[in-house]
């Protein structure tokens, strides 16, 4: 048995870890771990690494990576603009309101199936290459939509992007978790969240933009095969995840790309960094050994650890879709239109520029508050925004008869009161649930963490369909009074749901995320684990001053 078997024998005790050799180099450096009596720890020397400062290799491997959410982003917030100016471009007329849902909720549909898609790729030809398939996919479907001319060719496009929208939400917050740094994987997946807003504020500047130019939404559309180019053109430079190598047998390259992910670290803390990820290869693939891809799916529904991690990081998705973001992103033009904002594209930049804002200030500090904390201190306000619009949408002039807002020449004190009540929703949104939601696809151990990130989107994906097929119906029925006060009572909810069943996990490696949900929903387990980690990497830092004694 090799040194590297040996240690990692000493850290899950009787079972035998069955793995390549190294090359000499590394095996020396696992012998130099067992020789200094802590090769029954060796989870403790691997966290060691997490003191070394964020390389700019990461960095710029999870800014090529979000370049994906860029274009998530832009094509499902172009639509806001392209539905003001559509005008009968397409079939000669004008499009109705159920076209209009339906335009924009197949691109919602597609993302549902093309997460799913994305979701087996990522497992069998890896991370990377599901991304390259996002990329044709956005496109195929920004040609078709550029080009078309008929209800039906737009719907279409629309769906061949939602295909490469859903690949590209499901891949890269996987792909950038794999790739961070346990003490940076909320920053730098925040990025990729940071890519997707900018994305929407791109495209209601472009919106206004071309706003004026005949048959302009043509080019809105259009302009969103550009970062998918770019985005090819750069993925040679970025290295699959270490994880997906290291499972697939290809250890000598995980070693190489964990080597420039914790660049200054030393030899002998890339070998135990490597080693853990091994232990967790080795289990996931005796579980994946014993089934098929549907034979995963309901490991995650069977295994109660699974189930709870499944239900956790689904159940903050679906409150953030059904909060009623999506319903400004997508149709905040129309709606500021019916209440008299004469240049509806223009004003939703209120709706988009606070987002991005908020999710940059999201990204900066949720690895030091902690995603529980910051869910629980921010989000109350998305309720309290919410039922001010619902107030105020009974100064609104409603038709009954037809259920339609009245159209309005001027801007009323209600129609104030609505943008600036939005604005207050969406800097709650972005600095809470709109962004910590997809940091959520972590919680699954490596066997199932394909197909849980895929659910995970799938959930993001359905419950959107459901917001962005029924919001101007809901209008209709409801009055924008009970639409708004819906979400309010949505967004209420879910505070106190994340109080229950959202546990803490930010600072803690993947492996270590496994456990928390062995102990319930985790909320008290996960706080104890993380102080004990912050232990343990003090004491770490300590030891690593002092020489190193031989033998036991």
């Amino acid at each position: 048995m090799s040194a590297l078997d040996k240690a990692t024998q000493g850290q899950t005790g009787d079972d035998t870890f069955k793995s390549e050799k190294h090359d000499a180099e590394h095996i020396d450096h696992a012998d130099d771990i067992e020789k200094a009596g802590i090769a029954d720890n060796i989870a403790d020397v691997a966290t060691s690494v997490d003191n070394i400062p964020i390389s700019w290799f990461v960095w710029l491997v999870a800014a090529t990576a979000s370049m994906a959410g860029l274009l998530f982003g832009y094509d499902t917030g172009i639509i806001s603009a392209a539905l003001v100016y559509l005008g009968d471009d397409l079939n000669g007329r004008p499009v109705t309101s159920n076209e209009k849902e339906l335009i924009t909720s197949l691109c919602s549909g597609g993302a549902f199936f093309g997460a799913i898609f994305a979701g087996n790729t990522a497992d069998r030809l890896g991370r990377k290459m599901a991304i390259y398939l996002g990329c044709v996919l956005f496109v195929i479907g920004a040609v078709l939509q550029g080009a078309a001319y008929t209800i039906a060719q737009m719907s279409v496009g629309r769906v061949v992007v939602g295909f490469g929208v859903g690949s590209a939400a499901m891949v890269c917050p996987l792909y950038v978790a794999e790739i961070a740094p346990a003490r940076a994987r909320g920053k730098l997946i925040g990025l990729n969240n940071m890519s997707i807003t900018g994305g929407q504020v791109i495209a209601y500047a472009l919106g206004a933009a071309f706003a004026s130019v005949p048959s302009g939404w043509r080019y809105m559309v259009g302009l969103g095969a550009l970062p998918a180019i770019i985005l090819f053109a750069l993925l040679p430079f970025c290295p699959e995840s270490p994880r997906h190598l290291a499972y697939n047998g290809r250890e000598q390259e995980a070693w190489n790309v964990l080597q420039r992910i914790y660049k200054g670290a030393d030899d002998f803390q890339i070998d135990a960094v490597l080693l853990n990820i091994k232990v967790a290869c080795e289990q996931a693939r005796e579980i994946n050994d014993s089934g098929s891809g549907l034979w995963k799916i309901k490991q995650l529904h069977i295994i109660p650890s699974n189930l709870r991690a499944l239900i956790s990081a689904c159940g903050l998705m679906v409150i953030s879709q059904l909060s009623g973001f999506n319903c400004l992103m997508y149709y905040s033009g129309t709606l500021l239109s019916s209440i008299g904002f004469g240049n509806p594209v223009a004003v939703g930049l209120v709706i988009a520029g606070p987002n991005f804002i908020m999710t940059w200030v999201n990204m900066m500090i949720i690895d030091k508050i902690g995603r529980r904390r910051l869910l629980l201190t921010t989000s109350w306000g998305m309720a309290a925004g919410m039922l001010a619009i619902a107030v105020a949408f009974v100064w609104i002039p409603f038709d009954r008869e037809t259920g339609e807002i009245e159209p309005m020449s001027s801007v009323t004190p209600a129609a104030i009161v609505v943008i600036v009540f939005m604005i207050f929703f969406v800097v709650f949104y972005g600095v809470s649930v709109g962004n910590t939601a997809w940091m959520s696809t972590d919680f699954f151990p490596l066997e199932v963490r394909a197909m849980g990130t895929m659910w995970l989107t799938c959930s993001n994906w359905g419950s959107n369909v459901i917001i962005s097929s029924c919001f101007l119906s809901m209008m209709k029925s409801m009055t924008g009074s009970g639409a708004f006060g819906f979400f309010a009572a949505i967004c209420g909810l879910g505070w106190i749901w994340i109080f229950f069943f959202y546990p803490e996990v930010s600072g803690l490696v993947l492996e270590e995320i496994q456990d928390v949900f062995e102990h319930g929903f985790g909320v008290r387990y996960a706080n104890n684990l993380r102080k004990e980690r912050k232990h343990i990497i003090e004491e770490r830092m300590r030891t690593m001053e002092k020489p190193i004694p031989v033998g036991h």
